[in-house]
Order: structure tokens, then C-alpha cells, then sequence
């Protein structure tokens, strides 16, 4: 459990940038990026080196890919599907924002439901969610303006989500969603804008780096 706290931390220290990878952890004085703000490895003298081009669009994409908990692949067919799709929409950065925010573990998460979205992955991943009454166990499925998520009667017994109704007291969802914070049952009211997602990345540096 330590290694994998220390392996996600490690990631936000190489990009130099908050990730929040680790939940309530990040927002603690425990969080790797305030302790050691700098690049782990072994302390060395200091060089000076010049960011390459190619470079800065890695770290950004890298950014992004893993604020999503994204494998390459996955993040990599997402920015395929918007380049394929430039010209026939208004604003490629919104619609490919809209799509990772679209995804259910992003949406479990963004509901306070899951203190991360590693976690809001596991939790998808071991059936705890309906989307329209129905069981999803897949992170990717895409929700909605309309849909409901609720969690499984039987999930509702667990300990974790009896402990969420006090949790979530103070706790306010972004504008698209709405959360009856008693039930755990929730509705898509709108749709993910990239103003309300905030992405920690420049999203023109991404395509740029996959159309090389």
C-alpha cells in the first residue's frame, strides 16, 4: 500500500504539478509535492538544460493522461477521435475534455463519490454503480445529459458508503450533475465544459504531440 502512495506521488513530483492521483491525501501536509518539491532520483549538482519542443508536449500530455488515470492507449484512441473529427466541430479542446469528463469513473468521482479517480475506477470496476437502473462494471462507459447513477441497493450496506452520507455534507458538485446526497442517487443535468473541468494541461500541446 506505501509503494503504490509513494509510486503515484512520485508522478505528480516528475511533472511537477498537483495531480491529485492520492484523494484527501493531496490536499494534506503530507502530500510528496509539498514535502519534496523537487524531481526524485538521486540528488545530483543542478543542470541547466533547455526544454525541448517535444518535451514540454510529452509532460503535458503525461499530465493529462494520468489526472484521467488513463492508460496510453486508451488516452491515445480519445485523441485520435477528436483529430479525426477537427473541422466537422466547433472547439476540438472542449469536445475532448467533454469526453474524459463524460466517462462514468470521472463522473463517480466528480460526484463525491470516490475520493479519487483511481478509486471511482475500482469502485465502477467492482459493480457498486447502476447508470438507468442497469449495472455498469466498465469505467469507460459514456454517461449522458439525462442519465441516472445510483448506487447498488446491496453496495448501500458497505461501510464506505454509509460513511459518504456524512462525508458528502459539505461537499457541492459541479453544475452539470446533481446529487440527492441521502439516497446517493444521481442525475446528468447538463453537460462537462472545459471551464468547469479545469484541466491541468495545454490541450493544443497534446494534439500537437500526437500529430508528429
Amino acid at each position: 500500500m506505501l509503494s503504490t502512495i509513494k509510486s503515484k506521488c512520485k508522478i505528480c513530483r516528475r511533472l511537477n504539478q498537483k495531480l491529485f492521483l492520492k484523494g484527501e491525501r493531496c490536499l494534506s501536509p503530507k502530500c510528496a509535492l509539498v514535502k519534496k518539491p523537487y524531481v526524485p532520483g538521486p540528488k545530483t549538482k543542478k543542470r541547466i538544460s533547455k526544454i525541448t519542443e517535444y518535451g514540454r508536449e510529452l509532460a503535458e500530455k503525461q499530465k493529462l493522461k494520468k489526472w484521467y488515470n488513463l492508460r496510453e492507449k486508451q488516452f491515445r484512441n480519445y485523441v485520435l477521435d477528436v483529430l479525426g473529427k477537427r473541422g466537422k466541430m466547433g472547439d476540438a479542446s472542449s469536445y475532448f475534455i467533454k469526453l474524459l469528463e463524460s466517462r462514468l469513473d470521472n463522473v463517480v468521482f466528480r460526484l463525491g463519490l470516490a475520493s479519487s479517480r483511481i478509486q471511482a475506477r475500482q469502485l465502477v470496476n467492482h459493480s457498486h454503480f447502476l447508470v438507468n437502473g442497469k449495472g455498469v462494471d466498465i469505467p469507460s462507459c459514456k454517461i449522458q445529459k439525462g442519465d441516472k447513477i445510483s448506487v447498488k441497493p446491496s453496495s448501500l450496506k458497505l461501510t464506505y458508503f454509509q460513511g459518504l452520507k456524512t462525508s458528502l455534507k459539505n461537499y457541492e458538485t459541479q453544475k452539470w450533475l446533481k446529487l440527492n446526497k441521502e439516497t446517493l442517487e444521481a442525475e446528468v443535468i447538463g453537460e462537462p465544459t472545459i471551464e468547469t473541468a479545469n484541466p491541468p494541461a495545454e490541450i493544443s500541446s497534446i494534439f500537437e504531440f500526437y500529430t508528429k
